[in-house]
């Protein structure tokens, strides 16, 4: 099955804490890439080459889930009716890709999506056909491959079947599909009409058994893969099966000539290695890269069986020290030393330097944002590296409950910690990152660097794989023999920090909305603020996202008084609350 069900999935079945085809590649080209990006989230401008990605891919899976209601004689005329298709698509997909760009906020300068043209889109969806039509003519050849008559039997050979518009979408959590006009897709007159058993394959049917698993664009919930222990996930594009062999496809709207052409064997190596763990040891048979601007077909070994445990062993090693990284505000810029030298495809925070001396280099990018380099902060104003990172309380739980939603809508477990006559609500910082949180004994415990933060107005404590929790007498006994006791190291509840004022440059803007599980809609605009030293992530969420928080731009110039302390992926992250939370801005 291409696909699985989110283990604990938020919005889309998305989780910082889990590594990723494409957080690995950037891992492996750049570490602090990757930190910036992915972990910090920083992210730069919007291109237009980044939409074109996501609508091109759209559109072809789309035009490849088409069923001709007519029978195709010959190849030709089964390649004329496909290419009549193209110019709606591309329309289509030219159309969404508007609608994804007028969401933007921030704009690689001198870029307009006036500037792609629509014979572009047609041309590469004609140079994805020519791949997709080798299929359809080596299947037909082979008489329709191994599964033919199973088809004609009424049956299908997969769990989850290729997806075609006139079949109804697979939706790998159906329960939460509450809408049932999202469930009943299917196109009237488009069934699929088999010939009887034991005569030759028609074109229709070679069309119908090649045609390969896509991702479904009807489908609004996560199409991925997700592994047992929860620590991986991956979205496949395309997986050939035909012909009884098993080859995963990614779709490039580019060509072979980028500089993250050299990334795609990691991926597909990864795809390949998440296919064999979710698939009761299945080993894959096949690795390809579709490049549309082209075509071109990027053919890879397969893994071996031998490589698979290996492959795990580094995959896993790789996670634990994506987690590892950063313990409070990140730090930028860094000295020479601790940054990369901005040559890997996608580098550019992560060159941004300083030494000692106060010499800046690699801060290209920054200079087309603002020309500060030194940012004074006005009262009450704080640097953000002094935001707490980690604190230890200590208390009796007195209640537990989860998992229930937080406010990304990820499912976390929560409990209730009582000292004297104080109480403060403990959660997971995420899904499955502290899932002990119920098994703890009775009687008074200390909980060890834990995050603090504020949800509605009340102080939370959020847990971490980080955060330890033990009985007072045990954590007593381990502190007897450090500069610091017990009671040193705790903080009361009633003082913990929920708060915080700060000021500095905006680095970075970007909205983002979606669909959840349940077809709700989400949305979530983030801010990068820089104080000249470090850099932290500024979260609002749905109706708290005012007019004043979208029109902000980098190069403005932020000041933050009582915003929210949270946490996301052990980092802090501070939050608008629209009731509480002040914003000055300047130009």
């Amino acid at each position: 099955m291409p696909v699985g069900i989110p283990p604990l999935g938020g919005p889309l079945g998305r989780s910082r804490s889990r590594i990723s085809a494409s957080g690995l590649t950037t891992f492996l080209r750049c570490k602090r890439q990757w930190f910036l990006g992915s972990k910090v989230g920083i992210s730069g401008p919007l291109r237009p080459s980044q939409v074109i990605g996501i609508v091109l891919e759209d559109a072809f899976c789309g035009v490849m889930m088409q069923r001709p209601t007519v029978h195709i004689e010959t190849l030709l005329d089964l390649k004329k009716w496909m290419h009549t298709l193209l110019p709606k698509a591309a329309q289509e997909a030219l159309d969404a890709g508007r609608i994804l760009w007028d969401e933007g906020i921030w704009y690689e300068p001198g870029t307009s999506w006036d500037d792609v043209e629509l014979d572009s889109f047609i041309s590469r969806l004609e140079h994805g056909l020519v791949l997709l039509f080798e299929e359809i003519e080596s299947c037909y050849n082979e008489n329709g491959g191994p599964y033919l008559e199973l088809y004609r039997a009424g049956e299908s050979p997969f769990d989850v079947p290729s997806p075609a518009w006139g079949d109804e979408p697979y939706f790998p959590v159906p329960d939460k599909v509450r809408n049932y006009e999202l469930r009943s897709w299917a196109i009237e007159g488009q069934a699929m009409q088999w010939q009887s058993q034991g005569s030759d394959v028609t074109w229709n049917e070679a069309l119908e058994i090649a045609r390969p698993w896509t991702k479904d664009p009807r489908v609004h919930q996560p199409q991925r893969l997700f592994h047992p222990e929860r620590w991986a996930a991956g979205e496949l594009d395309l997986v050939l099966r035909w012909d009884g062999r098993i080859r995963l496809v990614d779709i490039k709207s580019g060509d072979p000539s980028s500089k993250f052409a050299e990334s795609l064997q990691h991926q597909l190596r990864f795809y390949g290695w998440l296919w064999h763990e979710t698939h009761d040891g299945e080993c894959i048979d096949g690795l390809e890269g579709w490049y549309l601007n082209g075509p071109h077909r990027v053919m890879y070994e397969a893994p071996q069986a031998a490589e698979y445990t290996k492959m795990t062993s580094e995959f896993s090693r790789i996670n634990t020290e994506m987690q590892n990284m950063g313990s409070g505000p990140a730090s930028m810029p860094v000295l020479p030393s601790e940054a990369c030298d901005g040559s890997a495809a996608g580098c550019h925070w992560c060159s941004l330097t300083r030494d000692e001396q106060g010499n800046w280099s690699g801060d290209e990018l920054l200079s087309e944002i603002t020309p500060l380099r030194e940012i004074p902060l006005t009262v009450p104003s704080e640097p953000l590296s002094k935001i707490p990172v980690r604190v230890s309380v200590q208390g009796k739980f007195t209640g537990a409950w989860g998992p229930l939603p937080n406010h990304f809508g990820e499912p976390v477990l929560g409990a209730m910690l009582v000292a004297g006559g104080a109480q403060i609500t403990v959660e997971e910082s995420e899904p499955g990152s502290y899932p002990l949180l119920h098994n703890q004994p009775n009687g008074e415990l200390v909980i060890l660097d834990a995050l603090p933060g504020v949800w509605r107005g009340a102080p939370r404590l959020y847990v971490d794989s980080r955060t330890r929790i033990m009985p007072v007498a045990q954590a007593a006994k381990e502190f007897e023999q450090t500069s610091l006791s017990l009671s040193e190291r705790t903080t009361r509840i009633g003082l913990l920090r929920t708060r915080a004022n700060v000021e500095g440059v905006i680095l970075s803007v970007r909205k983002r909305s979606g669909i959840r599980l349940d077809a709700k809609p989400w949305t979530m605009l983030n801010v990068h603020l820089w104080d000249g030293n470090s850099i932290v992530e500024v979260a609002s969420f749905g109706s708290s996202i005012t007019g004043q928080m979208e029109a902000l731009r980098p190069g403005q110039t932020l000041k933050l008084l009582a915003a929210e302390m949270g946490w996301r992926a052990g980092l802090p992250q501070l939050r608008i609350d629209s009731r509480k939370t002040r914003l000055q801005v300047k130009d």
